[in-house]
């Protein structure tokens, strides 16, 4: 399988429901040697295509995050190219599948292969999606990957905790319920 064989597979989702991306995330799993075109269709731009890439991404780093090892670089690097909210949501949820797989008590071949400076390029995309105006579900994957990541640098969390209990009282009902819920793993 090669790349046009993926791009021919993400233009048969007819949308974001979850039959459609199911179906791509098979033939992804099922054609691992496609991954890498799947990365490289995700940060190209912010056509529909790259954005179909991003919901497929996501489930394949839910079912095999194994695969994403050899382009944790290639990875965290790219995060700032993307702009549109409906990829950017299944980039941070990837985001906190690494940072979750980093910390698991299991041993794994993530937190041999996770670089300082992969961490800090997730660090920074994710205190930038928390800090700008973005949709809910992107702040509050970033709030979960920084509250894991300060049990490795304690400055996150005393920024975190800045970063909340400053815009709490100004955000939507579902961040403000969430960042109730970190402010209080923080104490």
């Amino acid at each position: 399988m090669n790349k046009s064989d993926l791009i021919n597979e993400l233009n048969s989702l007819k949308n974001a429901k979850r039959i459609y991306r199911d179906k791509s995330t098979d033939f992804v799993l099922n054609h691992p040697e496609t991954f890498p075109f799947l990365l490289e269709i995700v940060f190209e731009s912010s056509s529909k295509l790259s954005i179909k890439a991003a919901w497929v991404l996501e489930l394949v780093c839910s079912e095999n995050i194994n695969l994403l090892i050899p382009h944790l670089n290639y990875y965290t690097k790219n995060l700032t190219k993307i702009t549109d909210e409906s990829a950017l949501r299944p980039l941070s949820k990837v985001c906190f599948f690494i940072t979750n797989t980093y910390f698991s008590k299991t041993g794994n071949q993530i937190n041999k292969r996770l670089t300082n400076k992969n961490i800090d390029q997730i660090i920074e995309n994710n205190f930038d999606w928390l800090i700008g105006n973005h949709k809910i579900s992107i702040q509050v994957f970033a709030m979960d990957t920084l509250y894991l990541l300060g049990k490795k640098y304690d400055w996150i969390h005393q920024e975190l905790k800045l970063v909340l209990e400053k815009n709490t009282s100004s955000r939507s009902a579902g961040y403000q319920a969430h960042a109730k819920k970190i402010l209080k793993k923080l104490k």
